[in-house]
Parts: C-alpha cells; sequence; structure tokens
C-alpha cells in the first residue's frame, strides 16, 4: 500500500470539515478568538504602557522575573505589543491563521516560563490557552497547508537566467 504526500495532508482537511459542518464549530471558534484576545489585553496593555506585571516583591523568583523584564523598557513594550497584536490578529478572519500562528508563539513562551518558575494554577491556565491556540491553527489548516507540501522541482521554463 503506498501514501502519497497529498493523502496525509487530505486527512486533517477531512476531519476538519466534518467539525466545521457541525452547527457549534463557528461560535465555539469566535468564542476562542474572543477568550484569547481578552487574555491578552490586560497583559499587553500593562506592558505597553511600562507598568509593572505583577505586585510580587524580587525576593520571590516570580516577582524577580518579572521586574528584571520591565527593566528592559522597550523589549517589555515590545512584547505588550505583540500580545496585543496577536490578539487582534485572531479576531479578523482575514487575518486570523497569522494571528493564531504569532499567539501561539508567545503563548508558547508563556506556558514554558510557567511550567520553569512554577506559577501554580496558573500553568493550567496557560496551557489550555496553548491548546486553544493550536485549535485555531487547526482551524485554518487549509490556508497553510501548503507549507507542509514537499516542495516541487522547478521545471527548467520556470527558472529565470
Amino acid at each position: 500500500m503506498t501514501t502519497s504526500a497529498s493523502s496525509w495532508l487530505d486527512r486533517p482537511e477531512r476531519w476538519l470539515a466534518a467539525w466545521q459542518g457541525h452547527r457549534l464549530a463557528v461560535p465555539f471558534t469566535w468564542l476562542t478568538r474572543v477568550l484569547l484576545w481578552l487574555a491578552f489585553l490586560p497583559s499587553g496593555l500593562v506592558k505597553l504602557m511600562g507598568q509593572p506585571f505583577t505586585t510580587l516583591p524580587v525576593s520571590d523568583p516570580i516577582g524577580y522575573f518579572f521586574d528584571a523584564l520591565l527593566e528592559t523598557g522597550t523589549y517589555y513594550q515590545f512584547i505588550g505589543a505583540a500580545q496585543l497584536l496577536a490578539g487582534l490578529l485572531i479576531l479578523i478572519p482575514r487575518t486570523a491563521a497569522v494571528g493564531a500562528v504569532l499567539y501561539l508563539c508567545i503563548i508558547t513562551n508563556i506556558f514554558v516560563l510557567t511550567v520553569s518558575l512554577g506559577f501554580g494554577g496558573t500553568t493550567v491556565i496557560t496551557g489550555l490557552m496553548l491548546l486553544a491556540a493550536l485549535y485555531l491553527l487547526a482551524w485554518d489548516y487549509p490556508r497553510w497547508r501548503s507549507l507542509l507540501a514537499p516542495a516541487r522541482p522547478a521545471r527548467p521554463e520556470e527558472v529565470s537566467a
């Protein structure tokens, strides 16, 4: 039995089409987008304005980390701007796939941070946010699936001298 590259690429799309045909799929996806946007809105704004993210003392490892991050200034604000941009992009259907990729990058970093520093229950929340970002990427699979396809060799007439 031989399988072509397109068959394994088509399988997730068939599953996705079955889910997207369900009456709850679109409302669930929109709810996921809005909740992820709301999750990044306050933390992104605080960082963009250059305000402390937490009131924990620097004697606490988490407080120490966030104090050091705040002291970076522009980088701290850049993280806040990236959070706000990711949240905004996932709300716009045309840019939702790009927003999901950006969101995934940011939330993966935050999840690893919460696990590394022992944030307790926050790890569960960031883990769920990570799963939600992966869900949004799956939802837009047809938009980015060609990135997984093997590159086809250029025909001689397509190559310019």
